[in-house]
């Protein structure tokens, strides 16, 4: 990779690289143009291809300040789908700076895990320690991957702890159902 991406790095990390996972940043599309179009030269030129199908670009919108948002972003003579948020690394980034959507997925993807584990986890024969080790080790990082970036609301944390809390009710035997 370090191959590949010699010429192509800046001074400043406005490119993030992770296996096959690339972010270009930059304050223009002109900017992110000339970088893609040289990130797809790179790669063909070592055959390697840059996906058309999977690539797409957002505009973020942090802060209050203006910039305008015309142009296209293009890869080769193909317009890139604009999008207002994506995956990376598990986490998803929202163009408005929101993390409400990954607080959501992040809770969602504790509650699978939690379903992958209910035969120990709501077993009476298994000792509530090891039930709380369990949850403690496989359950509750499941839920809180990535949490340590986000800039987190009051109401996003109590959507957490509610969530944390279901489990840990569920799994001592006092779920109450709400109707």
């Amino acid at each position: 990779m370090d191959e590949l991406t010699r010429h192509i790095q800046e001074d400043i990390p406005w490119c993030m690289l992770f296996v096959d996972d690339i972010v270009l940043v930059d304050e223009t599309k002109d900017g992110v143009n000339r970088k893609l179009e040289l990130w797809r030269n790179t790669l063909e030129s070592k055959g390697f291809k840059l996906s058309r199908t999977k690539t797409e670009y957002m505009h973020c919108k942090f802060g209050n300040t203006r910039h305008r948002d015309d142009g296209v972003v293009k890869l080769g003579e193909v317009e890139v789908p604009r999008v207002n948020h994506f995956r990376y690394l598990g986490s998803i980034i929202q163009n408005d700076g929101n993390i409400e959507n990954d607080v959501t997925h992040r809770i969602q993807a504790g509650w699978k895990k939690w379903r992958s584990a209910t035969g120990v986890i709501c077993d009476r024969h298994v000792p509530t320690k090891l039930k709380g080790k369990f949850y403690r080790t496989a359950i509750r990082p499941a839920m809180l991957y990535g949490s340590e970036c986000w800039a987190v609301k009051q109401r996003q944390l109590h959507k957490v702890n509610v969530a944390e809390m279901r489990m840990l009710r569920w799994m001592c035997g006092k779920l109450v159902k709400i109707e």
